[in-house]
């Protein structure tokens, strides 16, 4: 099995390349999805989108014509010296990226590929990825003796080894100026420090959601986009922070993946509000189910007895508008649904699926019956 990440494909029984291309050591290959490329569109575009780890990506110019093709290893140009990433877009869905994020390759000068990556480049790679540990274990050793109040979450070394970048979280702002001098001394190479929110930290840990699929943040999102209350209330649900919240401890992203849809329902919906009326009863509004588009209330009568019925969406604006005129119903059993809910079939079990009180019948051991013809033959 080759490795997508470099063009030699070179073989090994563990099914990853044996010189370690930079797909296999940076966590594999999320590359971005190029739409356009099953349209067959022809492209002379030499911009490339290249991707490095932790999800960095930067657009960069093929000035020597060099055929490539997404998922290639290159050799890039980068201050000081060169770096090593991956070929995640090619193409006129490049262009298209970069005016989305407002870059122009007219006024902004863009940097070079320079080649693809050899086997001397990759083994360079490797030795500076080796070191990445060692390095991280030092570097929050010294944040401990100058007691600052940051964590280094993870290191991202330059394909010479020449740059370290170091990734850290903090809370406030923190005058690293001394550890910067320290670590100069002790690392002799160009150090920068980067501050990370939480959103970005557990983008660049990884991990698995509650949908029992990998992180979002990990995977395709690149741009993270504020997560509101608002949003769960929209959908209906709970303000539950346990169940809410995402494994950087703020509002999941995901909140936002289906909330244009439900603002449009909740648009043609009656004001919740308003409280609707009968000559005996009065209700108010408890919740609401978009997608069937019903609503439930709790009714109060003049006995002070209480219970819960659903309306259509309909109906709601129907007792609203005889309200509104002066009119009120008689009762609410015109217009409410909920014996016709609780008279609706249960569903099935699914196929291959057993019953869920299965667990519960006793099961008991059979006696074995023995045969007369052993019985005689024991006589004998």
């Amino acid at each position: 099995m080759g490795c997508s990440g470099c063009k030699k494909r070179l073989e090994s029984s563990e099914g990853t390349c044996k010189t370690g291309c930079i797909s296999c050591i940076c966590g594999g290959n999320n590359l971005s999805y190029n739409w356009l490329s099953s349209m067959g569109v022809i492209s002379n575009n030499n911009n490339f989108e290249i991707s490095f780890k932790n999800g960095r990506k930067n657009y960069y110019k093929n000035v020597n014509n060099l055929e490539l093709n997404s998922g290639d290893c290159v050799v890039v140009e980068s201050s000081p010296g060169h770096d090593l990433g991956i070929v995640s877009l090619n193409g006129d869905i490049v262009e298209k990226q970069m005016k989305r994020k407002k870059i122009d390759p007219k006024q902004n000068e863009q940097k070079k590929i320079y080649r693809l990556a050899t086997e001397s480049d990759l083994s360079k790679f490797i030795q500076a990825k080796d070191s990445e540990q060692d390095l991280l274990l030092r570097a929050r050793a010294l944040v401990k003796t100058l007691k600052l109040k940051m964590k280094i979450s993870d290191i991202d070394f330059q394909g010479d080894g020449r740059k370290a970048v170091f990734y850290f979280i903090s809370e406030n702002r923190v005058d690293f100026r001394d550890l910067v001098r320290k670590m100069l001394e002790e690392f002799k190479i160009k150090i920068e420090l980067k501050q990370l929110g939480s959103r970005q930290e557990t983008a660049v840990l990884g991990g698995i959601g509650s949908c029992g699929r990998e992180l979002c943040c990990t995977t395709w999102m690149t741009d993270f986009k504020s997560v509101q209350t608002s949003a769960a209330r929209y959908q209906q649900l709970a303000l539950n922070q346990d169940k809410l919240a995402g494994q950087c401890g703020k509002l999941k992203c995901c909140l936002n993946f289906e909330l244009d849809q439900y603002v449009e329902q909740v648009i043609s919906f009656p004001n919740t509000k308003k409280q609707l009326h009968t000559k005996n009863a009065s209700a108010k509004h408890f919740k609401t189910d978009v997608l069937r588009k019903m609503m439930w209330y709790f009714v109060k009568d003049k006995d002070n007895k209480s219970e819960l019925l659903a309306f259509t969406v309909d109906k709601v604006d129907e007792i609203i508008k005889l309200n509104n005129k002066g009119v009120k119903p008689n009762s609410f059993t015109d217009f409410n649904l909920t014996q016709e809910i609780k008279q609706e079939k249960d569903y099935s079990s699914n196929v291959g699926q057993g019953d869920l009180n299965r667990f519960d019948k006793v099961f008991r051991k059979k006696k074995k019956k023995r045969n007369k013809q052993n019985k005689n033959v024991k006589n004998k």
